[in-house]
């Protein structure tokens, strides 16, 4: 496997998932039978949700993360390739493998039902990619996925200077309390957030996940919006979320992680980083599709200017 000389602005090392989506007017009762509305496959994952998000936001991204031989993950590496995404250092073996969702999505308030498997290796690689090529990301984004392999990538990455941007949801892994520790940029939800700080509110949860050494934590509400704590701040700052009349929340927090992980690398400050990402979660929810950057720099014109007239 050659590496490539070229400057990335997100790196990629995570989860990637093909979901397959199914699409009711409400979520059906329990027993229940119900006819679909429609249909569709799309691609996702934490990591590789985000990794879309922010190549449709201008980004130069990079998926590096195992890759299997079967179907799925084919698909997959098609996906990110037609997204403008380099998977030239992403390693393929015949034990790895991607996340397989089937979604329902009730049309009638845009919540979702999520129900997955997974199979063979997946996320990060224990050894590669090659520490020059992770030294060339200005973005590092990363999940819990491949755990051996993200601690490895996280420590290059931070000690060449590069952002390191996480969204984790599962803290059963032996290493996950380092791995917590290492990160720069910790985005978490709001009830993920709350389980392992035992705090009830965002507020506190990311007031008791800030430690020096970090740039930002950052806790996502959904319509509620999120907290932020940094370096710059006395204490937690509310971000309220944009209104919107959402479809389908499917993949809204990864669509935030990589609009952040785009802003980060552009060199964008933190409330600039929060206000660009919310306005990509807001219309990933109300067009049910992840939105490109001309779509988000028109939405938010709009506000900014709703907002000066008001």
């Amino acid at each position: 496997m050659t590496t490539s000389s070229a400057k990335v602005d997100v790196l990629g090392l995570g989860c990637a998932a093909v979901d397959d989506v199914v699409f009711v007017p409400s979520h059906p009762p329990r027993d229940g039978k119900m006819q679909a509305l429609r249909r569709a496959r799309r691609f996702g994952g934490l990591t590789g949700a985000a990794l879309v998000a922010a190549a449709r936001l201008g980004a130069r991204c990079a998926y590096a993360g195992q890759l299997g031989a079967d179907d799925l993950s084919n698909s997959v590496r098609e996906n990110f390739v037609q997204e403008g995404i380099d998977v030239s250092q992403a390693p393929t073996s015949a034990a790895a493998g991607v996340i397989h969702s089937m979604v329902i999505v009730a049309e009638d308030d845009g919540s979702r039902s999520i129900i997955y498997e997974s199979k063979g290796d997946i996320g990060a690689h224990p050894t590669l990619p090659a520490a020059d090529y992770l030294r060339r990301c200005a973005v590092l984004l990363v999940d819990h996925y491949g755990m051996t392999g993200t601690l490895r990538a996280v420590r290059i990455a931070r000690a060449a200077g590069a952002g390191v941007v996480a969204d984790l949801e599962d803290d059963s892994e032996r290493d996950f309390d380092e791995l917590v520790s290492q990160i720069d940029h910790l985005i978490l939800s709001c009830a993920f957030a709350s389980r392992i700080t035992s705090k009830p509110d965002a507020a506190g949860a990311a007031r008791a996940l800030w430690q020096s050494g970090r740039a930002a934590v950052v806790i996502t509400c959904g319509a509620e919006g999120c907290w932020s704590v940094d370096a710059e701040t006395s204490g937690p700052v509310r971000h309220p979320a944009f209104r919107v009349k959402a479809t389908d929340t499917t993949g809204c927090g990864d669509v935030f992680h990589g609009a952040y992980a785009a802003a980060l690398a552009r060199g964008d400050t933190l409330s600039e980083r929060i206000r660009f990402a919310s306005a990509a979660a807001a219309l990933r929810a109300s067009l049910g599709e992840i939105p490109r950057a001309a779509e988000v720099e028109e939405f938010l014109n709009r506000k900014n200017t709703r907002r000066t007239a008001a």
